[in-house]
């Protein structure tokens, strides 16, 4: 008996121990295609995603069934890029002037009402990107006024906002901001809340404890021009964050475009610098993959990494803005006129 539970122990062990099987391919189905630039997502499950667009558009996606509203602000079309959801909540805020946040109510997969929570009109306003640490407490930033960034906290399920002070944050350097790319600058673990900021410099603030008190720290990335830095950030856990980006302007540049901290963004190292994928606007830590998987999407196409981030296979030259997991296999994914399903296998 003590031979077997030995033997069983160690094909236990095996077995845990053994790789989850890499991907080598994307199977990518269109699930919905407008006239419109889509750089906001938020699943619901492998059936249903929201999204929220330019021109105003809003909408739900449910199977092959496109639930849209358009949204105007005293006659004129809004123009949205950050999106984040609770549990019977979605929430849709647009950037430049004026800022509008709206609740958007829901039932199942029906919206039941909309309502305008927060306005902000002034010169500089500029949001880019919203997230919740629960269905209670969330997060937006947006680009400097004042010599800080911009940023807005709920602490009532999006009822009510916000805007932080400056003397409350650290202070931004000049020509620094952030890139309403892929809703994607701010990445949520815990009471944790890491934002990243491009352009002159590129920088990661940090927040401990829900936004209540914030820290700085700097980057390997390229920077030092309007359209370099880190265009998206991600962690796989407390300790564990990727950061993406590089030169818009230089979509082919791999230099100084990827990173890995290990410690919870205090210090970020490198990783397959000048080799692997130039410009991304949106990365994610494949789930359940211990922090060793990535996926990287931009507009030259879909990048995978099963090392970390040292290398990199090109799984499709189909470009995309923003990527969002549901489970471990499948995404959804946004670009140009279009929101398609991956498959990643």
């Amino acid at each position: 008996m003590k031979i077997f539970s030995a033997v069983l122990l160690v094909l236990i062990c095996i077995a845990c121990g053994q790789d989850r099987p890499s991907f080598s391919e994307v199977e990518i189905t269109p699930i919905f295609q407008d006239s419109l630039s889509i750089r906001a997502i938020v699943p619901i499950d492998d059936q249903s995603v929201w999204f929220a667009a330019n021109r105003g558009m809003v909408g739900l996606i449910d199977g092959d069934t496109p639930k849209l509203a358009n949204i105007k602000y005293d006659d004129s079309l809004l123009h949205f890029r950050s999106i984040a959801m609770v549990k019977n909540a979605v929430f849709v805020l647009s950037i430049d002037n004026p800022a509008v946040l709206y609740k958007i109510d829901f039932e199942g997969k029906e919206a039941t009402q909309i309502k305008e929570v927060y306005y902000e009109e002034g010169e500089g306003v500029f949001y880019d990107a919203m997230k919740f640490w629960n269905d209670e407490e969330g997060i937006a930033m947006g680009d400097p006024q004042n010599g800080c960034l911009s940023m807005l906290i709920t602490r009532d399920g999006g009822n009510t906002w916000n805007k932080v002070l400056c003397n409350n944050l650290p202070p931004i350097e000049e020509g620094e901001a952030a890139f309403a790319a892929s809703n994607s600058n701010i990445a949520i673990q815990g009471e944790h809340a890491w934002i990243a900021t491009g352009g002159k410099r590129a920088r990661v603030f940090h927040s401990a404890d829900k936004g209540m008190t914030w820290e700085v720290f700097d980057t390997p990335m390229v920077q030092g021009r309007t359209m370099t830095g880190i265009y998206t950030i991600d962690f796989y856990n407390k300790k564990r964050g990727v950061i993406f980006g590089g030169d818009w302007e230089q979509k082919g540049f791999n230099e100084g475009n990827k990173a890995i901290t290990n410690n919870g963004g205090k210090t970020w190292k490198l990783i397959s610098n000048g080799a692997g994928p130039g410009y991304r606007s949106s990365v994610k830590f494949v789930p359940g993959s211990d922090g060793d998987e990535l996926i990287a999407v931009g507009s030259p196409g879909i990048s995978y990494s099963d090392d970390g981030g040292e290398t990199w296979i090109e799984l499709s030259k189909e470009g995309f803005y923003a990527v969002e997991f549901v489970n471990d296999t499948v995404a959804f994914a946004s670009g140009h006129q279009r929101i398609s399903k991956l498959v990643f296998r």
